[in-house]
């Protein structure tokens, strides 16, 4: 028992996404009861396990994110802090903006943007596919939440995520990029707020209020970009599908030709490919899972990688296999990239919607494009979080 609970904070930047995985095969699946950051952890997987993790009341969200993630990814005071009637005013701002028709136009102006990109590279020597998809989406989303051109450079959205996760110069990047970009943003809701409110995103969000209060400016800034950052982090899961297509060239023709079969590609990118390790929270109160107490205030942690390649949910797990999409519908607990459960209601983040509208998008227009990939290091290190095709990759359009 002693060695089950030393402290595993040192083995994550080591292992990375395996390090979940490994540790509860080593409990055969059971909760794994460890300790991380010097305080008691309990490592769960599974269906199950998701469900218990955002079933009402169970895990509580603040106090439980560290210092290295809000200063970087989810800003201080975001939604992704909240509990209660707190998390259900904030998350309901979200799901009006984020969930409904005007995702379809943002997925349109995305690829008619991708096309023209693409268009002008025509020819010219190879270019990385991430960094000009991260400028792609960027614009396009600045332009549908309602912020002015020059504001929001994709190299800081970028950064944001690309550090969260890390304690060298990735991190310093990202805090110093989210510290410039929140001030900028600040000064940009109170600009706002002098003004009659407008039908996009920026405006509401300025002018939303939780209780019959506005927000204070800098979490407006904080919420805002809890917009256009994660739209353009799915610049990842779209050099991942470069990779799958290159890898596995027999799907791209059916792609290309098939819309049903294009997304089932998307939801296969996403559970394939790592992107979210694991995603934690707080004991609300004494709970038991799976014949394990949890105490009250112990850190519980989920294992959505682990889940993601897992044989008794998805057969042959490691097999890049868009068809297992359309054999069955797959539970709201299951492939679990942003969460699970129930979007409008639960801690299941509301912008999957757009991250699959987009991802989707792009990689039609991927497997309809005539290009080829030089020579190049196409390797995805998994002990590096967030994971990342090491060459971009680099493409280069005929």
């Amino acid at each position: 028992m002693a060695t089950a609970l030393r402290d595993q904070t040192a083995a994550i930047p080591i292992k990375g996404y395996a390090w979940l995985p490994d540790l509860r095969r080593r409990t055969h699946g059971q909760p794994a009861p460890i300790r991380l950051m010097g305080r008691p952890a309990v490592a769960i997987g599974g269906p199950a396990a998701a469900q218990f993790f955002y079933a009402a009341g169970h895990i509580q969200r603040h106090d439980a994110i560290p210092g290295m993630v809000l200063d970087t990814l989810f800003g201080r005071g975001a939604v992704h802090t909240l509990d209660g009637h707190a998390h259900e005013l904030r998350k309901a701002m979200f799901v009006s903006l984020l969930i409904g028709d005007g995702v379809d136009t943002l997925a349109k102006h995305v690829g008619t943007a991708f096309d023209e990109a693409v268009d002008a590279r025509r020819g010219g020597p190879p270019f990385s596919l991430f960094d000009e998809t991260a400028e792609v989406i960027a614009e396009a989303v600045r332009r549908w939440v309602g912020i002015p051109d020059g504001v929001l450079p994709a190299a800081d959205l970028v950064a944001m995520v690309d550090g969260f996760a890390t304690a060298g110069p990735r991190q310093a990047r990202a805090r110093l990029a989210r510290r410039r970009q929140e001030r900028r943003l600040a000064r940009l809701i109170e600009d706002v707020r002098r003004e009659e409110p407008s039908p996009n995103a920026l405006s509401a969000i300025a002018h939303h209020t939780a209780d019959g209060y506005l927000m204070d400016a800098r979490t407006a800034a904080v919420e805002l970009l809890n917009i256009v950052r994660p739209a353009t982090a799915v610049s990842y899961f779209v050099a991942f599908a470069a990779h799958a297509l290159e890898r596995w060239p027999g799907h791209r023709q059916r792609v290309a030709d098939d819309d049903r079969y294009a997304l089932a590609c998307t939801d296969e990118v996403r559970r394939f490919y790592p992107f979210v390790p694991f995603l934690g929270g707080l004991a609300a109160q004494d709970l038991h899972f799976q014949r394990t107490p949890i105490r009250q205030g112990t850190m519980v942690l989920l294992d959505v990688y682990g889940q993601h390649h897992d044989e008794r949910v998805w057969p042959e797990p490691y097999r890049f296999r868009p068809e297992r999409f359309l054999d069955r519908p797959v539970g709201p607990f299951e492939l679990i990239p942003q969460g699970g459960g129930d979007p409008r209601t639960g801690h299941r983040c509301p912008g999957e919607q757009i991250t699959i509208a987009l991802l989707s998008t792009i990689t039609q227009r991927l497997a309809r494009l005539d290009y080829y990939l030089p020579p190049q290091n196409l390797s995805i290190d998994l002990s590096r979080i967030p994971a990342r095709v090491s060459s971009g990759p680099r493409i280069a359009v005929v």
